[in-house]
């Protein structure tokens, strides 16, 4: 079935199924596809929507959607549970961050255009046929192939309606990192897709290196059975991770420290570490070690975001630095 025939309102009461749904012509001439997996409950509720490997590097997100289905009865669920576990088949093909075949990441043309190329078509196809039908929507990621992040759960960051729904949503996953985002979010996400359907959102991040953690796994998985359990779709106790940081910034890992040269990449700081402005985060070095650029951070605050893969080329990301939240009593 093409994804233009799919209506999920149509799926079977009480119903659990697995479905592949075809996007667009693959250049052999075959389709690329869709996994989805649908949960549809025995009583009535909200729909939450849970998206992973949009990025083809990004493996937690993954290994934990099945595991989330598995688990997941409709005689237990009140409410659809939606869910994609590979976004961007051509870049989870190619393992890699983008698609191989427009050079486009998906990450960055939502809502997408079903009569783009293949990335655009992905985008617009989730947004028109999924993310319309949500009333929540959780976004897998992880820091992929070169970048490590610690596991972490991001909202938006407002006092709005939508704003506290997504923190206490945040809260209720249980990451040991909570990341708020001030609106408006960057655009080209998914989760800035949802905010602008006013549909609450979440997204993951977790150290990447292009393995599947267990530990993260298990963590996406009780993090997402915990959001359902907060949104009354299922019964039962939270299983949260302790909270160690809960960190405010503008989320935007498109503007981070850039390498200014070629070279390799030897950091002198760690994740979660707290740094001042002009405080040296590494080098970057030449093949027989000698120093070619100092590394720097931009301003005060909290590494989030580490280059794990040494070789750079100028202008990839090397850091970014975010603040920890302080509740407005403090200020």
């Amino acid at each position: 079935m093409h994804i233009r025939d799919f209506e999920l309102d149509e799926l079977p009461h009480a119903g659990k199924q697995s479905a592949w749904l075809d996007i667009g012509r693959r250049p052999d001439g075959d389709n690329w596809r869709l996994p989805l997996l649908t949960v549809i409950g025995a009583e009535d509720g909200p729909t939450l929507l849970v998206l992973a490997g949009v990025h083809g590097d990004e493996y937690e997100g993954i290994a934990a959607i099945p595991q989330v289905y598995s688990e997941t009865e409709p005689q237990d669920l009140r409410g659809r549970l939606v869910m994609a576990p590979v976004c961007n088949m051509p870049a989870y093909e190619a393992a890699q961050r983008s698609s191989p075949i427009d050079g486009l990441n998906l990450a960055r043309v939502f809502p997408g255009d079903i009569d783009g190329t293949i990335t655009r078509q992905i985008a617009g196809w989730l947004c028109q046929k999924l993310l319309t039908r949500a009333d929540f929507l959780i976004d897998l990621h992880t820091g992929g192939i070169a970048y490590e992040l610690p596991t972490l759960i991001g909202y938006a960051h407002d006092d709005g309606e939508l704003g506290q729904a997504s923190l206490e949503a945040a809260a209720a996953f249980g990451a040991p990192v909570m990341w708020g985002h001030p609106l408006p979010l960057p655009s080209g996400r998914s989760i800035s897709a949802a905010t602008s359907m006013s549909i609450p959102s979440l997204y993951t991040e977790a150290p990447g290196g292009a393995g599947s953690d267990p530990d993260v796994v298990a963590c996406f998985r009780d993090g997402v059975l915990n959001v359902m359990k907060h949104l009354d779709m299922l019964s039962g106790d939270l299983n949260r991770r302790q909270l160690t940081h809960h960190l405010v910034g503008d989320g935007n890992l498109d503007t981070v420290i850039d390498a200014p040269v070629d070279g390799f990449f030897q950091r002198e700081v760690t994740l979660l570490e707290n740094v001042k402005a002009g405080q040296r985060l590494g080098a970057i070095v030449d093949a027989a070690g000698v120093e070619s650029a100092q590394v720097d951070a931009d301003q005060d605050g909290v590494i989030i975001m580490l280059r794990g893969l040494p070789r750079v080329k100028a202008g990839d990301g090397i850091a970014h630095i975010t603040r920890s939240f302080r509740p407005r009593s403090q200020d």
